[in-house]
């Protein structure tokens, strides 16, 4: 079940090691009654949206409401995720985005972000 509430914001930041800090909305999924996977979006500038993401059991319908979310509520042209995570990068390539570059140092000394960014043309569940 798809949900909006603000347990995916703790998931999310629990997996992650860091505070979500409002404003921001999430969308996560739930089974059994605990969430398994989410996505946080916050630092909205009016074209694009920065996306959080973790967890496992991704499905469809939630890659559909992200791309209804973003390109069809909010009106971006955009949305970027910033990762260290090899795996998470892949599954942004996954969905259509592409590395635009590394912040070096982003998440503390010698872990730098990776910037990938999806564009709505090629965001493959929209």
């Amino acid at each position: 079940m798809i949900v909006t509430d603000d347990r995916v914001a703790r998931f999310v930041g629990e997996r992650i090691g860091s505070v979500i800090y409002p404003p921001f909305t999430a969308i996560g999924i739930e089974r059994d009654g605990e969430i398994i996977a989410g996505a946080i979006f916050n630092c909205f500038t009016g074209h694009d949206v920065e996306i959080t993401v973790a967890g496992k059991g991704w499905t469809r319908a939630f890659f559909r409401a992200v791309g209804s979310y973003v390109f069809d509520q909010m009106q971006c042209c955009r949305f970027q995720f910033t990762t260290e995570s090899e795996d998470t990068a892949r599954l942004a390539e996954r969905l259509g985005g592409v590395r635009e570059g590394i912040l070096r140092d982003k998440f503390g000394p010698g872990r730098d972000g990776i910037v990938l960014g999806v564009l709505r043309g090629e965001y493959r569940f929209y």
